[in-house]
């Protein structure tokens, strides 16, 4: 074996890098290609995607069994598993996910606004799109399809970097995308991928100024603070999800139990999970012994404050970390505040800006906590596994988006676009 730092590994990756150049060229020059194709043509292309991931189901299937054995035998966690998994139903998801994004009003063209000058030119804002984007993220390979087709639909390449431990399901779930590209007479290399697990390709990726346009992170803290460190390249994120659910002392009882089990443990692994439980203290005695039984019964480990302890031997003691931790896991932390105020600055303190939900029945309690709270999404009498971009009616989502700048929550084709001024004159000089 050759190893860092000796001659063979310098060819390596000298190699890599020839490679990374060539797949960046090939994505301008697609990207160039699609930003003028009609809606038709980028439907048609989505549609035959999506029909050949329903054909090659089995071979998409095998390729994730291969993957899950590998992760198993690395030790992956258990809320990992759940991400690269697959089985029929969340293929078909996908499927159905690019017919529902061939279905979109195309985001490219629009008219965003227009006006007219006293001198008689004619100004227009239109939506066009960012170019070539590169999508880094980690072991969902279902976000290959759903970012592919996004990115397609808004006119846009796409170099992908999925997980290692996802690298042979994505890359049959590509061999589809690209099928369907190609059988609607566009290039093939509207949708690529970094063709190895080496790390170094993503180092390579975040330097290709060049032929790269933005940069898109999902996943964890590492590998997000690694793009931000590291690009040359704008970067648009999707942070961890720290989500909060508040009870208010106006939330029903029953309402907020529903809410509460569903918004921890529907699915522990996914961003949108609650990681900690805020409850404002007048009904602490009276809601959250039913929430507390609720979560027990569903198998999820309990971190509590001194109040909370008190009122269950079952509940362990939280530490300062569990405020900040995303847990992805049946675990959650707990704790009692003074009101709607002390709710909110806890979690514009510990939140990651991605999903916060209030449960309440008072109106001025849920507009304070809506007008206030510093995050992407926020939630009133709802669990915050809704944030998703499917559950907000855009198809897919490549991520949700936890910075300001751009885009923000949810990002679907719509969000993938910039803009330009287009200004006709009659002759028009200035004077």
């Amino acid at each position: 074996m050759t190893g860092a730092g000796t001659p063979g590994a310098a060819l390596l990756r000298s190699d890599l890098a020839v490679d990374m150049a060539a797949l960046g060229e090939a994505a301008r020059a697609a990207a160039e290609q699609l930003a003028v194709s009609d809606s038709e043509t980028k439907a048609e292309a989505l549609l035959a995607a999506a029909a050949a991931i329903r054909t090659n189901q089995a071979a998409i299937l095998e390729a994730n069994r291969a993957d899950m054995a590998a992760a198993r035998d690395k030790g992956l966690t258990p809320a990992l598993l759940d991400r690269l998994e697959l089985d029929p139903a969340r293929v078909e998801a996908m499927a159905a996910g690019l017919e529902q994004i061939a279905a979109f009003p195309d985001p490219i063209g629009r008219t965003l606004a227009e006006w007219q000058r006293p001198n008689g030119l004619a100004i227009a804002k239109i939506a066009v799109p960012l170019g070539v984007i590169g999508i880094i993220y980690e072991s969902r390979p279902n976000v290959t399809a759903d970012a592919g087709g996004l990115c397609l639909k808004s006119g846009n390449a796409v170099i992908l970097r999925g997980g290692s431990e996802s690298f042979g399901s994505s890359g049959a779930i590509l061999d589809c995308l690209q099928q369907g590209l190609t059988d609607a007479g566009l290039p093939a290399a509207a949708i690529q991928r970094v063709p190895t697990s080496d790390r170094a390709a993503v180092g390579m990726l975040l330097t290709m100024s060049d032929s790269v346009d933005i940069i898109i992170p999902r996943g964890g803290k590492g590998l997000i603070e690694r793009v931000y460190e590291e690009s040359k390249i704008p970067v648009l994120a999707h942070l961890e999800g720290l989500c909060h659910t508040f009870v208010d002392r106006a939330a029903e009882p029953a309402m907020a139990r529903a809410l509460v089990v569903n918004a921890k443990m529907r699915r522990t692994g996914i961003c949108g999970a609650t990681e900690t439980l805020l409850v404002d203290r007048p009904v602490v005695e009276s809601h959250l012994p039913g929430i507390i039984e609720d979560l027990v019964a569903a198998d999820c480990e309990l971190r509590g404050d001194a109040t909370v302890q008190a009122l269950d031997a079952r509940v362990i003691a939280a530490t300062p970390e569990d405020w900040d931790t995303e847990y992805l896991a049946p675990i959650l932390s707990i704790r009692v505040v003074d009101g709607v105020d002390e709710a909110v600055a806890h979690i514009n303190r510990h939140g990651s800006h991605h999903t916060e939900a209030i449960i309440t029945g008072d109106p001025a309690s849920a507009e304070r906590f809506l007008e206030r709270v510093d995050a992407g999404i926020v939630m009133l009498n709802a669990s915050t596994q809704f944030a998703d971009g499917g559950e907000f009616g855009m198809g897919a989502e490549i991520g949700i988006s936890t910075g300001k700048l751009h885009a923000r929550g949810p990002v679907g084709a719509e969000q993938l676009t910039s803009y330009k001024y287009v200004v006709r004159g009659e002759g028009q000089t200035r004077p």
